[in-house]
């Protein structure tokens, strides 16, 4: 048994899949095969029953699945504990972060790494949630913030800040901050959303079901930036958090309200890639990330609660 294993274990598990598991692991999927199978024999049971929509852990899996997840946080702790000081807050660290925090987080948190860590080299990737947690679980993100992960056994989250979700119109709209409005009233509103496959699109979709209404979505745009031209420009409503348009607000640009019945609330969390090591340099990055968070809230910069 060995440290491949394991972490083959912990995505199979995660994608249900051979293929989706080899794609995020970069390797070939009979190589991957191979591993479960020697995986198996090694601790003589089966950890996964095999069907034509892929592949679930057996109870005996789900057992050796949390040993697995275990025994990764144990050795990317020891990695840490003995890294050379004097090279551990060195090289690269790739971080992710949603488009409605970067615009918040994106430059605190590159000047605090660039002042701590003056020889590490940063990259910023901008995306939705669903990209930026597939991106990680390939390898390819080291550290980031994320809505509403759900569980995902890959990563080990730690929860930042609740923020409550507010429509967004043109000013002509005359939506007031201090008059909330109701998720059926939004049933007529031409609408710019993300795809069906987004958290927050989810989270608006589940609270328009459960007040048995629908939505008018008239646009789906996987872009922060289009969403808010379209708003901007009178051609459409959407719903963000209220961070995400503080400066349009302020301007005049957009008119908001607070949703009610039901209230939508989205938790941000922390989150680490849990099939591999976390380099200092990521861990420090990933407590910058923290304490700036918490710093914005608690001075009324970022609209939202700290969450513990």
């Amino acid at each position: 048994m060995d440290i491949t294993q394991i972490r083959t274990l912990i995505q199979v598990a995660e994608t249900g899949s051979l293929s989706k598991a080899a794609d995020r692991l970069c390797i070939a999927q009979p190589a991957l095969s191979r591993h479960v199978r020697m995986l198996e024999e090694e601790l003589g049971t089966r950890l996964f029953e095999r069907h034509g929509r892929g592949m679930v852990l057996t109870e005996q899996g789900q057992i050796a699945l949390r040993h697995a997840q275990r025994i990764v946080a144990e050795i990317d702790e020891m990695r840490i504990s003995v890294a050379d000081e004097s090279e551990s807050l060195r090289g690269h660290i790739a971080i992710g972060l949603t488009p409605t925090v970067s615009d918040i987080l994106a430059v605190p948190l590159f000047d605090t790494i660039r002042e701590a860590c003056p020889y590490a080299t940063v990259r910023i990737v901008n995306s939705y949630s669903l990209y930026l947690m597939d991106w990680a679980l390939q390898g390819k993100i080291d550290v980031l913030v994320l809505y509403d992960p759900l569980g995902i056994r890959s990563l080990r989250a730690e929860p930042l800040v609740e923020e409550d979700l507010y429509a967004v119109a043109p000013p002509e709209a005359g939506l007031q901050p201090d008059m909330p409005l109701n998720v059926r009233d939004l049933r007529d509103a031409p609408l710019a959303l993300p795809g069906r496959d987004h958290s927050l699109r989810i989270l608006v979709e589940n609270a328009a079901k459960a007040c048995r209404s629908t939505l008018n979505v008239v646009v789906e745009a996987d872009s922060l930036s289009i969403v808010r031209d379209l708003v901007r420009e009178g051609r459409c409503w959407t719903i963000l958090p209220l961070a995400a348009v503080q400066d349009d607000l302020a301007a005049g640009r957009v008119s908001v309200a607070p949703l009610a019945s039901p209230v939508i609330k989205r938790k941000l969390e922390l989150c680490f890639p849990s099939d591999r090591p976390v380099s200092q340099l990521a861990d420090f990055a990933g407590r910058s990330i923290a304490s700036i968070s918490r710093k914005l809230v608690r001075e009324g910069r970022w609209p939202g609660r700290i969450v513990t």
